[in-house]
């Protein structure tokens, strides 16, 4: 008799049948909606618009987070009551519509400060931080006195003496033409890069333009210094040349010093 197939490794051999009773596998259930599913989606989407409604509710709406309080620093000349008229800041405004840059504005247009930041403290409070010019030079006024003037050409007062310790502009063309004029910031940085013991004996100096300062000493001796590149380089070539007493010292090119009188 001869021996009968093997039927679980034969070419016949099948798959087991599956249980009716067992749960169809991930691929059967693939597609079919889980139960709530559009319900849960469009309640979460409902959620997130209520809680950005109240959002904006607490900051445009709500009396939660309104200007309660407005602070002003800085060193200053111009009173705390000049600079908020300034700012006009309503009380119980908003303060997310409080607009920082347009109140900056604003306040720099006082003429006394030179620059004005403006911030916002949650939940109730804005700072007001000022920086004022500061006076660089005086400029005699026929029938005014004296103007004095910053860096910026800038007029900020009048008197009738010149304040100490501020050097005269001498042959300025009018006080409306030194406001924003560069030859002025050259002028004012020139009296910074001088020697000490020079800047002592500095009466008046003269910019036509940034390119030609010249600052005019005491008993008529006169310096020209030329634009403010290589400042290191002149004073140590002004400091040789005073050693002459000449009556003028030309420094413009400091590779070319030259004296005269």
């Amino acid at each position: 008799m001869s021996p009968e197939p093997d039927v679980a490794s034969g070419p016949l051999a099948t798959a087991a049948p599956r249980d009716p009773g067992s749960k169809p596998g991930p691929a059967a259930a693939q597609g079919r909606p889980g139960p709530g599913g559009p319900w849960k989606a469009a309640f979460f989407a409902l959620m997130v618009a209520a809680i950005a409604a109240a959002a904006i509710w607490a900051l445009l709406g709500s009396s939660l987070l309104i200007v309660r309080s407005v602070t002003v620093t800085g060193d200053r000349t111009v009173t705390r009551a000049q600079v908020l008229q300034a700012a006009d800041i309503k009380p119980g405004t908003p303060l997310a519509r409080v607009n920082t840059a347009v109140i900056a504005r604003r306040v720099a247009q006082l003429t006394q400060v030179q620059s004005a930041r403006v911030s916002r403290h949650w939940p109730d409070a804005v700072t007001i931080a000022v920086t004022d010019r500061t006076p660089a030079l005086a400029v005699a006024v026929p029938g005014r006195g004296y103007a004095v003037i910053d860096r910026f050409g800038v007029v900020l007062s009048y008197g009738a003496t010149r304040p100490p310790g501020l050097t005269l502009l001498a042959a300025p063309a009018s006080l409306a033409s030194l406001r924003g004029d560069p030859a002025i910031r050259a002028a004012v940085t020139v009296l910074t890069q001088v020697p000490p013991q020079v800047r002592r004996l500095v009466r008046s100096v003269a910019a036509p333009s940034p390119d030609e300062v010249t600052l005019n000493l005491r008993k008529g001796v006169k310096v020209v210094w030329g634009d403010t590149s290589r400042p290191a380089a002149k004073a140590a070539e002004l400091a040789i040349l005073m050693r002459t007493r000449a009556n003028t010292y030309d420094v413009s090119d400091p590779d070319t010093a030259v004296t005269g009188g």
